[in-house]
């Protein structure tokens, strides 16, 4: 499959919609990807009290990164629930971050293991090296969400940066529309010195065929 032919180490999954359910996802899941390591993903879904009993059940199936388990906005409920979470798990959040007030509150409330950021969403390049100085500040790692090729240079000048999320499903989309889409290999994306500013390419004629007038 994909997972061992990408050399991916780490890969994440949703939950949240079906707490009941999401243990048995889980375990499917982790048979499914073999020797990586799984993440979970959800998107605030849970109460403070289903994120605190799903831990436990998550970290059974070696799952290591718990991604928003509550709401991001809820900075006292994040710290709760990482001081409480099982010791070999993550607590991570801050994707919906837009100002670098909010980070600074992430990181001074201890909310999270290691911050997310977004340059879409951040302030762009400007607003990323910002939250970059704060994690160096607070000595938390960083990691960036979606969208790679527009945080793979950016990831490369960040000193304590994680890793990047890469959507498998994205990939065809982009190398459609773009000449200089980064490509996994053996589990990295290495940014294209040969190509100017992001490397990207529009490609303006194949994209004709969807305009709408």
């Amino acid at each position: 499959g994909w997972v061992e032919g990408d050399g991916c180490r780490w890969v994440k999954m949703k939950v949240g919609t079906s707490p009941e359910d999401d243990p048995r996802r889980v375990r499917v899941a982790k048979e499914a990807i073999g020797v990586s390591t799984l993440f979970v993903d959800a998107n605030g879904a849970y109460t403070r009290k289903q994120a605190l009993l799903l831990a436990d059940d998550f970290a059974r199936q070696a799952v290591e990164w718990f991604e928003e388990p509550i709401s991001a906005d809820d900075l006292d409920g994040l710290h709760f629930l990482r001081e409480r979470v099982p010791a070999c798990m993550e607590v991570a959040a801050g994707e919906y971050g837009y100002t670098t007030s909010y980070f600074r509150r992430m990181l001074q409330s201890g909310a999270v293991d290691v911050l997310q950021a977004d340059v879409t969403r951040c302030g762009g390049f400007t607003g990323w090296l910002q939250v970059a100085g704060l994690c160096d500040a607070f000595f938390t790692d960083l990691s960036a969400h979606c969208a790679p090729a527009l945080h793979l240079h950016i990831a490369c000048a960040t000193a304590r940066f994680r890793h990047l999320e890469w959507f498998h499903d994205h990939v065809r989309i982009e190398r459609m529309l773009f000449d200089g889409a980064p490509v996994v290999r053996d589990g990295m994306i290495r940014p294209d010195l040969s190509r100017s500013g992001l490397g990207l390419e529009f490609k303006r004629q194949d994209a004709e065929r969807f305009r709408e007038d």
